[in-house]
């Protein structure tokens, strides 16, 4: 038997060279090491007691996912700049934190509301009797009907007297001339309802021009990456999300370039937005520092062992130390993707085979 001839004494000397003496430095995957010895796990008095029982982990079929945690900041999402274009003298403007939604009043110009509009494009010119046929109309007609104001059938993009009779209505129930006519400036347009994250323009200050800065309103967490990370976060991938002790999962909603530090030299950032699986997961928390971790590799239904079972060879490679019976014997593997302390072997091993191992 090969655990009885010459061959299988010098691997057994070899086994107790490296048992004894090494600790060995091994490089796994993209820049990760991990330092083996099999003496370190040994009490220091073992050499007077005699040999203790090795340790062995049993070879086994798992599903191994590589993990990389980044950090972020629970909040509200990304920030972006909103901006007025009705001429004349802001009167009222938002207090942070405020929640606007559609029919809401944004800001006030010479103690006149300007309303917010849910749109996916804004509004390019004045809406009027006579005008032409366009988008913008029915972005008028389905705010409008929105807000409980109709007579114009299914909204279109043809403005009809109807469609000026609406506006009158809608004119008058916030207190404003009743023209019929929608000028750019009237409204805000956003695609959605929005919270208030800081307010940059001043009573007194111009109507026209940025008013402040805004997010969405469901809680969010925005985590920082560098270009060569920007690939772990397509919209749609799952994370996993740890704050203050509780764990949730997420979604990547969005990834878009960081605004620049100033340092023109600095690597490009980028922020990716994150939403919450369940917003409840979290309690009652809207800040506070989050670890975002994202899986960069998986593979599944391959055999792996402890990372501590791996031998390195003096000649190169790797191996593994199965033991059968009172026969122990050095069986060569290649490895593949290291995580959660397991490492996926390929060789000449089968599921439910015991191995000697640190850990």
């Amino acid at each position: 038997m090969e655990a009885d001839g010459p061959r299988a004494v010098r691997r057994r000397r070899r086994i107790r060279w490296l048992v004894a003496g090494a600790v060995v430095i091994v490089v796994l995957g993209v820049g990760t090491g991990v330092v083996m010895t099999r003496l370190g796990s040994r009490p220091a008095a073992a050499a007077a007691q005699g040999p203790s029982p090795a340790d062995t982990a049993e070879v086994s079929t798992v599903d191994l996912a590589e993990r990389q945690t980044l950090n972020g900041k629970l909040g509200y999402g990304e920030e972006h700049a909103l901006s007025g274009r009705k001429p004349g003298t802001i009167t009222a403007v938002p207090a942070q934190g405020t929640v606007l939604e559609r029919g809401k009043t944004v800001y006030q110009v010479d103690a006149k509301p300007v309303p917010l509009f849910y749109a996916d494009i804004p509004l390019y010119r004045d809406l009027a009797a006579g005008m032409t046929d366009g988008p913008d109309v029915k972005v008028l007609e389905e705010n409008l009907k929105a807000l409980g104001y109709t007579g114009f059938g299914t909204p279109d993009k043809k403005f009809t007297d109807a469609t000026a009779t609406a506006i009158k209505k809608w004119q008058k129930a916030l207190g404003l001339d009743e023209t019929g006519v929608l000028h750019m400036g009237d409204v805000i347009v956003t695609s959605g309802p929005v919270r208030v994250g800081s307010v940059s323009a001043e009573l007194g200050g111009r109507g026209e021009g940025e008013l402040l800065k805004y997010t969405g309103t469901g809680r969010a967490v925005t985590v920082e990456l560098k270009a060569s990370q920007k690939e772990l976060a397509k919209p749609g991938t799952k994370v996993g999300l740890t704050v203050a002790g509780k764990s949730t999962a997420g979604t990547v909603a969005s990834i878009a370039p960081a605004t620049p530090s100033g340092n023109d030299n600095s690597e490009q950032k980028f922020n990716a937005t994150v939403t919450l699986d369940d917003p409840a997961a979290m309690g009652e928390l809207d800040a506070g520092s989050v670890d975002v971790t994202f899986t960069t590799g998986a593979r599944k239904g391959v055999l792996a062992v402890p990372v501590g079972a791996l031998l390195a060879l003096s000649e190169g490679g790797y191996a593994v130390e199965v033991v059968e019976g009172s026969n122990h014997r050095l069986v060569a593997v290649q490895t593949g993707l290291f995580a959660d302390g397991k490492v996926e072997v390929q060789g000449d091993l089968t599921p439910g085979m015991r191995v000697v191992t640190t850990s």
